[in-house]
């Protein structure tokens, strides 16, 4: 390692190491396996590439995407770093030329899609290259239980034996313990270091939405990111075209992408944006794991995302060079509605898979409470500090109602009043005053909960139905009936007092994020610095965040260098960069400062850094010790009071620790007698769904107990 610093520093301009990547390096250079989990800017790609640099041989790469090798080996060749990449846009002669530069030793990465690699021509040739190990990007496309599966990187498996006595080292932002153990087993990693960095992302604030008047709520963000980059997320192909062609008529430059559109117009959009010469990218989910854009500084979701891991995977493309960017979500409920109706025609148990996730995202968006601790807890992450100062909860833009215990008991006595049979959407219509004629046909309109909170408009009522789910006062079964927990009828005895949410009415603030990150920095400087950037960047052809990123140039607004030598003190310029970009970017900077009459060569320092992000941890104490009781063959009862949590948390807690153990016995959960009736009663009329089982057993058997025998089955 401590020939490696002088080498960042040379060709990356980085006098530090961010968490973790030390010990990746470690690894690398140890010839040992590896698998390290970094999230979204943590800086993966440096873990192995500045190893290669240091180490003889070549280091092959296996990514996924043609423009995500692209900007990679754009970004590494404009540092000095002899790379190249092999893929279906270059010509045979072009093609040719990398091969003769592999056989001489001219290049120290190369990097080729999976299925480049598994050609024969192609691994017979590499094979009799000598390697200094092989990295696989985007790692978690090789898990079936990962969120961007791709069948052909399971042909990967065979690495191990196609280039014997080298290490292969895994690299993804986003990978579960089901997916890690996935990603280690199927490419037969031996004794692999695995490294699991924290899923926080402390210079992003998260601001979560109702969704109300999307076009007005958007241009605010849009606003406040003037002349910026970002990223708007829409779930369907229809929204993207109508949300893409608005911004247009209101002036922004904005692109759409998904799926529907043509391979050549998603291309040019996708570079428009990666240019510069589009602001905006509106997009579905088909935009993004190829995106190495380090300034996007906003991502909006139009719509609520499907998981809580694609959300953590798609905000987290904002703010990849570490400075200051905000990630905001407008949802309704019936984003969950449309996923589950687009998921629907997956098999069973993809399906239930999917709908756990979607109560993941829903809970998010209901918390009312740290929402980057929300997201670490997700991942079995703890955050250390106790506010976050990065999210709407934390900055306190959300407003509470005055009085929430008397909402909260009139909207739990609505519940119980129509039997504990229906969903949170006719439930708040009931409490409205709705004339809905299923209402008045069932009777519901004559409940003396019948339009009690119709002044609180139906929004915010649906709104505190999700909140009071989220604080486990109420829980949802099949078809998301609601039901009132214990914790429930505690509150309605007036024992527990909710907190619930309406929308805030104070502008969003300033965070000591942004405070902090423009500390020092002459903003007119910055400016001009940017627009030269963007001409450098045409002239040759680069991306603009290739040339330099804009921590970069901030440092170098803040710094003012007026020599060769200053500039190399700047943050992210190495030796290449510097020689290659000091005739223009120095007198630029000495002009403006004589204009301005401002002192260059400030020996300024590094700006304050966001709250260091939490160490990665295991399990979370709660979950750990449930975990253990469960382990010991205590009941649910016993583990919920060892364990101070409500039985809908406890029976969550088992069946996640019956997936993790394969565990295919369920006694003491459910007894033998009732595992035996449910799983005839399962193969009878199917696995499918729970109702028809629940119905079948004459309603005896909890839905509860139900899922823990089929998981059980299943294992």
């Amino acid at each position: 390692m401590e020939q490696i610093l002088p080498i960042i520093r040379q060709y990356w301009g980085y006098d530090e190491l961010r968490p973790l990547q030390a010990e990746a390096m470690q690894a690398v250079l140890d010839q040992r396996d590896s698998l390290v989990v970094l999230p979204t800017g943590g800086g993966k790609s440096l873990c192995f590439q500045a190893p290669a640099m240091h180490m003889n041989g070549l280091a092959l790469v296996i990514s996924p995407l043609i423009s995500l090798m692209k900007d990679q080996v754009d970004a590494l060749q404009a540092c000095g770093v002899p790379a190249a990449c092999v893929n279906s846009t270059l010509s045979p002669s072009q093609r040719r030329q990398v091969a003769d530069d592999v056989r001489q030793g001219r290049l120290k990465l190369l990097y080729l899609a999976p299925e480049r690699l598994m050609s024969g021509p192609t691994m017979d040739f590499l094979q009799g290259v000598k390697l200094s190990f092989v990295a696989v990007d985007e790692a978690h496309c090789i898990s079936q239980w990962g969120h961007d599966f791709r069948p052909e990187y399971r042909a990967l498996s065979v690495l191990k034996q196609a280039f014997g006595g080298i290490g292969i080292h895994c690299y993804t932002a986003t990978a579960t313990p089901r997916v890690r153990h996935d990603i280690v087993s199927q490419l037969q990693l031996a004794d692999p270091h695995v490294l699991v960095g924290s899923f926080d992302r402390p210079n992003l604030v998260y601001r979560v939405f109702r969704r109300d008047e999307l076009l007005r709520q958007v241009g605010e963000v849009i606003e406040r990111h003037r002349d910026e980059s970002g990223i708007i997320y829409c779930i369907r192909r229809a929204d993207v075209d109508s949300l893409c062609a608005a911004l247009c008529d209101l002036g922004h430059r904005a692109l759409p992408y998904h799926a529907g559109m043509a391979d050549e117009d998603r291309r040019r959009n996708q570079d428009a944006f990666i240019n510069d010469r589009a602001r905006i990218i509106v997009a579905t989910v088909a935009f993004g794991m190829g995106i190495d854009k380090s300034d996007v500084r906003y991502v909006i979701h139009a719509g609520a995302p499907k998981s809580l891991e694609s959300y953590q995977q798609e905000s987290g493309r904002a703010g990849r060079d570490g400075l200051e960017a905000e990630c905001s979500l407008f949802y309704t409920g019936a984003d969950f509605v449309t996923w589950r109706r687009l998921q629907q025609d997956s098999n069973p148990q993809a399906v239930q898979a999917s709908n756990a996730l979607l109560a993941g995202i829903e809970k998010f968006c209901a918390t009312v409470h740290c929402r980057h601790r929300a997201i670490l807890e997700y991942f079995d992450q703890e955050l250390e500090a106790g506010k976050c100062e990065a999210c709407d909860v934390c900055l306190n833009e959300l407003q509470f109602v005055a009085d929430p215990l008397v909402i909260a008991q009139k909207i739990l006595s609505c519940v119980l009043r129509v039997k504990e049979r229906f969903g949170a959407a006719y439930v708040s219509r009931v409490l409205v005053g709705s004339r809905d004629q299923r209402i008045a046909a069932e009777g519901h309109d004559q409940l003396s909960t019948y339009g009690i909170l119709a002044e609180e408009g139906r929004q915010n009522v649906r709104a505190w139905i999700d909140q009071l789910t989220e604080q486990q006062f109420l829980a949802k079964g099949e078809y998301e009936v609601l039901h009132v927990t214990p914790s429930g009828r505690q509150l309605l005895r007036g024992e527990i007092i909710p907190q619930l949410q309406t929308p805030a009415e104070q502008p969003r603030q300033v965070t000591q994020l942004e405070v902090d990150a423009w500390e020092g920095v002459d903003r007119g400087l910055f400016e001009e610095l940017r627009a030269l950037r963007r001409r450098k960047a045409d002239e040759r052809g680069l991306a603009p965040f290739i040339i330099f990123s804009d921590v970069t140039l901030r440092d170098m607004a803040r710094r003012r260098p007026s020599t060769p030598e200053g500039l190399l003190a700047v943050q992210g310029v190495g030796a290449a960069k510097c020689e290659q970009y000091a005739a223009e970017f120095l007198p630029a900077i000495v002009g403006y400062c004589e204009r301005h009459q401002l002192a260059t060569d400030l020996e300024a320092p590094r700006p304050a850094r966001p709250r260091p992000a939490a160490a990665a941890r295991p399990p979370h104490a709660i979950k750990r010790q449930a975990f253990e009781l469960f382990g010991q063959g205590q009941s649910l009862e016993d583990v919920a009071r060892g364990i101070g949590r409500a039985p809908s948390t406890t029976w969550q807690y088992l069946s996640e620790y019956l997936q993790q153990h394969a565990v295919c016995d369920p006694a003491p959960w459910v007894d033998e007698a009732m595992f035996e009736r449910i799983r005839q009663a399962a193969e009878e009329v199917g696995r499918e769904r729970l109702k028809p089982i629940f119905e079948k057993l004459g309603g005896s058997v909890s839905y509860d107990q139900i899922r823990i025998a089929l998981t059980c089955l299943a294992n």
